[in-house]
């Protein structure tokens, strides 16, 4: 690189830094799943230094991805919460406008509910492949793959109740959704005699789960419910006979409202998710822009907090919130990472 390109290079970040050091309040965008932690971690920060709390929007992790990933200075997000790893095409997003040190740091685990209100008179209990029947825009029917026909469960089992099948969960721009067809779509999918049929031929088994097994229905009885989970909470104490999909933490924070559906025979529990037991099981993180480091007021701090002890170990206030912690020894290394800024590679995928 010539001294004129290392001249305009370092003026650039000079910009970029000096600009960042304008705003004093530390930017946090991102999943819903990962929110109420963040939330808590952004109001014990302000507890403990008397800085102003972080700003933290629910976006879903998509959106969060793309805010996080559009540049660096003032104007630009300085975190971003995950509820799957950054994608590699995300990643390459963040490359190509200036977001070249990325910290990515495993905060947990979280069960992917399914919730019915208490007061909903059955005792649910539902396998992935009866999800993917109710939820999917096709199944096969004959052999074919046709338009999903199921509108009530006991079509689709005889033992389940004999009701509209109605589910309010995360819409596509969701790290949840993103996780509940891969762990729950997918693997409902894979039981049916269809997939079992090509499973062994690679090519054709991706294909089956790219064209068919992927795509939630949208006739009704799947409604994209936005990113404020809370909203599905409502609903399903207004309807008994729906059923949501959100984090575990949601689920714990409103027990005495719902409960959790037990899939393929486990409940959603902490232990559950933390042995992976629970089928519909999957890692959290949060991703950290290093340039902000040292320029944002607080941002040491703040990311210091949330990974301490008292927030993510074993009794924290983030377990406390629904979060199924790591291992101490896991935490420990964790905790290292993300104060010592130790910078991300590229993902595969």
């Amino acid at each position: 690189m010539s001294v004129l390109e290392l001249s305009i290079s370092a003026l650039v970040l000079a910009t970029a830094a000096s600009a960042a050091a304008a705003r004093d309040q530390i930017r946090v965008v991102g999943s819903s799943t990962v929110f109420p932690y963040t939330q808590a971690a952004a109001e014990n920060f302000a507890n403990a230094t008397g800085m102003p709390a972080p700003v933290v929007e629910s976006t879903g992790t998509g959106g969060g991805m793309k805010i996080f990933c559009e540049g660096v200075g003032e104007n630009f997000a300085d975190l971003t919460g995950a509820s799957r790893a950054m994608k590699k095409s995300e990643y390459a997003l963040c490359v190509g406008n200036g977001v070249t040190d990325i910290t990515e740091v495993l905060i947990g685990y979280d069960g992917l509910s399914l919730a019915v209100s208490r007061d909903t008179g059955f005792a649910w209990a539902l396998t992935k492949e009866q999800i993917f029947k109710a939820l999917a825009a096709e199944v096969p029917v004959n052999g074919e793959w046709v338009v999903n026909p199921y509108q009530k469960w006991s079509e689709i089992d005889a033992a389940l109740p004999d009701t509209a099948i109605l589910a309010y969960g995360p819409p596509p721009t969701s790290g949840t959704r993103d996780a509940f067809v891969e762990l729950a779509m997918w693997e409902g999918c894979k039981g049916l005699a269809e997939y079992q049929a090509v499973k062994d031929d690679k090519e054709a088994a991706g294909k089956m789960l790219e064209d068919h097994c992927s795509r939630m229905r949208q006739d009704g009885p799947f409604v994209e419910a936005g990113e404020n989970d809370n909203l599905i909470v409502q609903r399903l104490e207004a309807d008994p006979r729906a059923i949501g999909i959100f984090g575990y933490s949601f689920l714990y924070e409103n027990g005495d409202k719902l409960m959790g559906i037990p899939v393929d025979g486990v409940e959603p529990t902490p232990e559950a998710i933390a042995d992976f037991s629970y089928g519909v099981a999957r890692p959290l993180y949060i991703y950290i822009k290093n340039a902000h480091r040292g320029v944002i007021q607080g941002l040491e701090e703040f990311v210091a907090e949330f990974v301490s002890d008292a927030a993510m170990g074993d009794g924290g206030y983030m377990q406390e919130r629904g979060l199924t912690v790591l291992a101490a020894d896991k935490l420990a290394e964790v905790q290292t990472t993300a104060t010592g800024a130790v910078a991300m590679t590229a993902p595969e995928k």
